[in-house]
């Protein structure tokens, strides 16, 4: 486990995480300084656990707002494939009644082989 000191509102912490985790926790580091920061300039200082304590419920609304898009795109995205999927039904559906359709009328024409490629342009019949 490899031990790290990160910096949050001016003062360094030391914190562990997994090996190869290094950058991910900096960045994690990083946005929840920016959290506490704007705390501290909007409200003051209220001392670290406050300032701390308020920058987390932010951050946690934040994500809860983002699993909520999340959650409306996901829905989305589902009503979305049924639809494809029905409307690829639907177009198979009418592609062959079209082409019983056609293979009918060039059996009604004298057409030896009632299939809708026998009675294409330019094909040979019989």
């Amino acid at each position: 486990m490899a031990q790290m000191i990160i910096e949050v509102n001016g003062r360094p912490y030391t914190v562990g995480c997994e090996d190869g985790q290094e950058q991910h926790l900096i960045e994690l580091a990083r946005i929840f300084d920016r959290q506490v920061r704007q705390v501290s300039q909007d409200m003051g200082q209220l001392g670290d656990t406050r300032l701390f304590l308020m920058g987390a419920l932010l951050l946690a609304d934040e994500l809860s707002d983002a699993k909520a898009r999340l959650g409306a795109v996901q829905a989305e995205l589902a009503r979305m494939q049924s639809d494809q999927a029905r409307i690829e039904v639907r177009a198979t559906l009418a592609l062959d009644n079209a082409a019983k359709r056609i293979e009918k009328l060039a059996a009604g024409n004298g057409a030896a082989h009632p299939t809708f490629w026998s009675s294409w342009p330019g094909q040979a019949r019989g």
